[in-house]
């Protein structure tokens, strides 16, 4: 009888260390890269740098938009020119104005509108003038708003920079 008991413990363990096993090692997957994504299609994609400033961002170390798959994340803009010399200052709607308008470039440039931009964070200098600027926005989302937060922050990259907006689009694959 103790042969038995001895024989069927044996057993018992060796099942359960081949589940646990099996169940280990089913679990674990491959880490993906961290710049590719895999589509349906089962390709690899890599992203699409877009600059809006070239020298402008060459000299600070960003990239304005990057595209991954059918995504476009467009980093925070703010009211400059071409040169990237701060443009409006003082004045918080004609600064709103300019960012929205350079933003639009960035989505042209994918082939998007606002309509596509499913995320949107507004980065402030003052929440009070962000808040009595706001109506603006129904000018530029006519058919909804996109998710978001607003964050009232010190100071931005440049002294006179009140606002800076970033935003994720979605492409339509039509």
């Amino acid at each position: 009888m103790k042969k038995y008991i001895h024989l069927t413990n044996l057993v018992f363990k060796g099942i359960f260390v081949f589940l646990l096993t099996f169940i280990l090692f089913s679990c674990y997957q491959q880490p993906q890269k961290a710049s590719e994504t895999s589509s349906k299609t089962g390709k690899t994609e890599k992203p699409e740098y877009f600059l809006l400033h070239p020298e402008l961002e060459k000299t600070y170390g960003y990239t304005q938009a990057v595209r991954v798959g059918n995504i476009v994340k467009i980093g925070g803009v703010i009211s400059i020119d071409e040169k990237g010399n701060p443009t409006a200052k003082g004045n918080y709607l004609q600064q709103m104005k300019n960012c929205y308008e350079n933003l639009d470039k960035v989505l042209q440039h994918y082939g998007c509108t606002f309509d596509d931009v499913i995320l949107e964070n507004m980065y402030t200098t003052s929440m009070t003038e962000l808040q009595k600027n706001a109506s603006y926005r129904r000018e530029i989302y006519k058919n909804h708003f996109p998710t978001g937060s607003w964050i009232g922050i010190k100071e931005l990259g440049m002294p006179e920079a009140m606002i800076e907006i970033e935003l994720e689009a979605l492409i339509n694959k039509k």
